[in-house]
């Protein structure tokens, strides 16, 4: 099966990350800001320490790319893109809505990754033609065809004033059957397993997304940034069932 060795230790490494984050927690975690004036943590140093040295013995020559600074050139088209704690200020906070998320990019498109939720003990997984999974069992997108049967999640309305569409949204919203922000990569697995139709985040970087998208695509889902383009380099990205597709890239353009 391709991909089988990256998925076994991937998710090895993911729940080793998670426990080492988990016992960090009980101790001083040492809040930072950094210059973006996002919260960083001890165990956001010592997670991305630890995965980058697990899949560099593993993979030797692969590349790497993590949210706290590791960087690794590529000698055959691999690159690894790591956040260690994805939800840093909910970890921080305790409300488990966090991850640790490991994305295999390969010749510049995403073939596997892993969302595992240390707090809630949940693995999703996925690799290119192989499907997405909870901890093992297949999930699936919803088969919701309609806007006011959709369950939208909205992350990141905080940043959401920055768009041309900042003064049609809330009345844009009130048009879905439900609105929830629980949390921006717990909201996403949402919408793999068929919770949740519609993911909308206002502000992303290619390692809180790499392995979100692999595991929504192989769910069923769509996924695009704000321009409505197949890339996890835009900044921001919207996941939605495939019938809403139109819907968000003609709302979302507007930005």
């Amino acid at each position: 099966m391709a991909y089988e060795k990256e998925l076994t230790l991937g998710a090895a490494i993911a729940r080793k990350a998670g426990d080492l984050a988990l016992k960090i927690r009980e101790g001083n975690i040492g809040i930072e800001i950094k210059s973006d004036e996002s919260p960083v943590t001890v165990a956001d140093k010592a997670c991305e320490k630890l995965i980058v040295e697990e899949l560099t013995a593993a993979f030797p020559g692969d590349g790497m790319l993590g949210e706290e600074g590791a960087t690794q050139e590529s000698g055959n088209g691999r690159r690894w893109i790591i956040d260690p704690i994805d939800g840093t200020r909910d970890f921080i906070r305790g409300t488990g809505a966090w991850s640790v998320l490991i994305g295999l990019e390969e010749d510049g498109k995403i073939v596997a990754g892993h969302a595992y939720f240390p707090a809630r003990g949940e693995m999703y997984s996925a690799a290119k033609g192989q499907g997405a999974f909870q901890d093992g069992t297949r999930i699936h997108a919803s088969n919701v065809q309609t806007k006011s049967e959709a369950l939208i999640c909205c992350n990141g309305l905080g940043f959401m004033h920055r768009f041309g569409f900042a003064n049609e949204l809330v009345d844009w919203l009130s048009g879905f059957w439900t609105v929830r922000s629980m949390g921006g990569c717990l909201d996403a697995m949402l919408l793999a397993r068929g919770s949740a139709d519609v993911w909308l985040e206002a502000q992303a970087k290619p390692w809180d997304l790499a392995p979100l998208k692999i595991i929504a695509d192989e769910a069923g889902l769509v996924t695009f940034d704000f321009k409505g383009e197949d890339t996890i380099y835009g900044g921001n990205y919207v996941i939605c069932v495939p019938a809403l597709a139109e819907e968000l890239k003609r709302f979302t353009a507007k930005a």
